[in-house]
């Protein structure tokens, strides 16, 4: 389903797709399209897709491609899919009760969770926060734990 979302390979792609979206959420999902959840929120947000259509725009960001590592690097994308939301250039944060307020690690179990929180970051943003809290309840945000490679 990700050949339904825009796929940005190079930096300039994501350096433009930030600074031209305008007065709307940006999605940027961090992952590979050969891995299983990745395919699982990509199938979640290409329904999505025409239902937000009028106040988000949805991207997939290859984190293998060279040319993307800066971004990798900067919002420490340690686990995929990863997600992370702007608005008028503006990183948006969300809580949602992790310590890392930067981003959206997981999947969305259902397509409503994904609609609800792109809600709750364009409704904040409307009203120029930068941080919003996740509208979902603790049981539907994905729990992650820490993966040590090669220890």
């Amino acid at each position: 389903m990700s050949y339904l979302l825009t796929t940005l390979t190079k930096k300039g792609e994501v350096d433009s797709i930030i600074t031209d979206t305008i007065d709307k959420v940006l999605v940027l999902r961090f992952g590979r399209s050969s891995d299983p959840v990745c395919l699982q929120l990509d199938d979640v947000l290409s329904k999505s897709v025409r239902e937000v259509s009028k106040f988000v725009t949805i991207a997939v960001v290859d984190i293998d491609s060279v040319d993307v590592q800066v971004y990798v690097k900067y919002f420490d994308i340690t686990f995929i899919p990863s997600m992370v939301f702007f608005f008028n250039a503006h990183h948006m944060k969300m809580d949602s009760g992790s310590a890392d307020h930067t981003k959206w690690v997981g999947a969305f179990h259902r397509k409503q969770d994904f609609i609800d929180v792109v809600e709750a970051i364009y409704r904040g943003a409307m009203k120029g926060k930068l941080i919003v809290s996740c509208p979902l309840p603790p049981e539907r945000i994905p729990k992650f734990q820490l993966l040590y490679k090669d220890v």
